[in-house]
């Protein structure tokens, strides 16, 4: 008996050592990332890139880079993560919140700028895919111009396909859990998607994706609760003052977002609220803005990006060491209409993101042995890489999102809505205002939860697995601003435990 139960163990662990062999070879052999100019040593784990083909007749082509997990790949959940916009690609959080890396190195003039490892990369905890979407942002293309007239609903469509197809060349993952995630304009890209994808579960689409719920950051949502979140939110900050705050709920009737035409008074008020504010930076009011192009030497220089300076006049005058200033969102105080979404190139007659300064993501980027390495096409295909482009046209088409949170929501998919609460783009007030506005039950009361023994922020959970998040001191961009904080929430998220 011994003897047979020895036999068992050892067959046992020889098949382990063979499934193991197997699931090593099975992702793409041709997508595997060996090296990235700019980062000395090894890698913490496996990564992948390269292209999936959603659509042959057209050639469109959505780019993707694949951290697979420090921790337990086989097990830890996959993670599908998508920046905004609507236009600007995840490499933003790959580089510049929660990905493996960020920059090292301060200075970019006179070599390629350096890395080092990120210890709050939420690879820590999850598989994660980075996907630039739609195509025409990023490095995904088309070859044919058509394809980039597209909207929510294309775009949903189109990153489930996308979805679907990538499991199939990474099936050892098809049976860890499945999170989508993302920020800013994702807050309409995730939902979409989820319930594209929550469709394919329900009819029987093939492959099986074993999706358990979603994560949206200070995410566009509703073009009410949005547009009415400004000015409470103002107020709350000590922004503008209280009788200003009074004469323009008087003369508004508290409805910021479509005031009555007829009502000058109202519209002077809200001028005055914008007059005022006008000079803060939108993803986070304790944060200076970023006016100019100019680099220097910095001895003092932050470790992730460059010092930035201001022009006045004919003089340079250097600027606080600051961190970079970020955003890639729409709305830019207003909310997200139905019909064409301007892009932030194409509002700026500058064709820049305001208060933004990504020189150092931009260098490495479009450096061609960066690009080979990461197995981005050529440059005449997508010329250069942006943080957020203009090339696409982009219709609003899917409406409020609120019906597509309840929908997912009430078929027991965990959804986690966080705001930092400095991010006046979109504002924690309207988040916090939708939430509620769905009726569920109130199973967690309001209460401050904790990093590292510090109040991190506050939080509210209601049934059908729906939790609202606050991160105290964090703009637009959490992880970014509270690493440490985003990758506690995020780690509880996924395990489904109280955050």
């Amino acid at each position: 008996m011994a003897r047979r139960d020895t036999s068992v163990v050892l067959y046992i662990f020889l098949l382990h050592i063979f499934l193991s062999f197997v699931i090593s070879l099975s992702a793409p052999e041709g997508a595997l990332i060996t090296q990235l100019p700019g980062f000395n040593g090894a890698f913490p784990s496996k990564h992948y890139a390269g292209y999936v083909t959603i659509d042959e007749s057209h050639g469109r082509n959505l780019y993707y880079y694949f951290v697979v997990s420090e921790s337990k790949p086989s097990q830890d959940p996959v993670v599908l993560w998508l920046n905004g916009g609507p236009g600007c690609s995840s490499f933003d959080g790959f580089v510049y919140e929660h990905g493996p890396f960020n920059f090292a190195a301060a200075k970019t003039k006179g070599g390629l700028p350096k890395l080092q490892l990120n210890p709050y990369s939420w690879s820590k905890a999850s598989n994660i895919i980075y996907l630039d979407s739609p195509a025409g942002v990023g490095f995904s293309f088309s070859n044919n111009q058509s394809d980039y007239i597209t909207g929510d609903l294309t775009t949903a469509a189109d990153t489930h396909d996308f979805l679907l197809k990538w499991f199939e060349l990474y099936p050892e993952f098809l049976s860890n859990p499945f999170f989508i995630a993302g920020e800013s304009y994702a807050g309409v890209y995730v939902p979409t998607l989820a319930y594209e994808v929550m469709k394919g579960i329900d009819s029987g689409v093939k492959p099986h994706l074993n999706f358990k719920g979603y994560m949206v950051g200070n995410g566009v949502t509703d073009n009410k609760f949005d547009g009415n979140a400004l000015v409470p939110f103002a107020h709350g900050m000590g922004l503008i003052s209280d009788d200003l705050y009074e004469e323009v709920v008087k003369e508004c009737n508290g409805n910021f977002y479509d005031p009555d035409p007829t009502k000058d008074i109202c519209r002077e008020k809200l001028a005055k609220v914008d007059e005022v504010i006008g000079g803060l930076n939108i993803y986070d009011i304790l944060e200076p803005c970023y006016y100019g192009t100019v680099t220097k030497d910095n001895k003092t220089s932050n470790p992730r990006l460059p010092a930035s300076f201001r022009m006045l006049g004919e003089t340079e005058r250097p600027l606080p060491v600051r961190k970079r200033m970020f955003g890639r969102a729409w709305p830019l105080r207003a909310p997200v209409r139905d019909g064409i979404v301007p892009t932030w190139p194409q509002l700026s007659s500058s064709g820049d993101v305001p208060c933004t300064d990504d020189e150092v993501a931009t260098t490495w980027l479009n450096n061609a042995e960066v690009r080979k390495a990461i197995h981005a096409t050529e440059v005449n295909l997508i010329k250069t890489w942006e943080l957020c482009t203009g090339r696409i046209q982009y219709d609003h088409d899917a409406g409020s999102m609120i019906p597509y949170h309840q929908n997912l929501t009430s078929k027991g998919y965990r959804a986690l809505i966080f705001s930092g609460d400095h991010d006046m783009c979109v504002p924690f007030t309207g988040s916090e205002a939708w939430t509620r506005s769905m009726g569920y039950k109130i199973i967690d009361e309001w209460r401050p939860w904790l990093s590292d023994e510090q109040v991190a922020g506050f939080t509210q959970g209601y049934e059908n697995n729906l939790t609202f998040l606050t991160i105290k001191g964090a703009g637009h961009t959490v992880p970014e601003y509270k690493p440490r904080e985003a990758l506690d929430f995020f780690q509880h998220f996924l395990a489904g435990k109280s955050i």
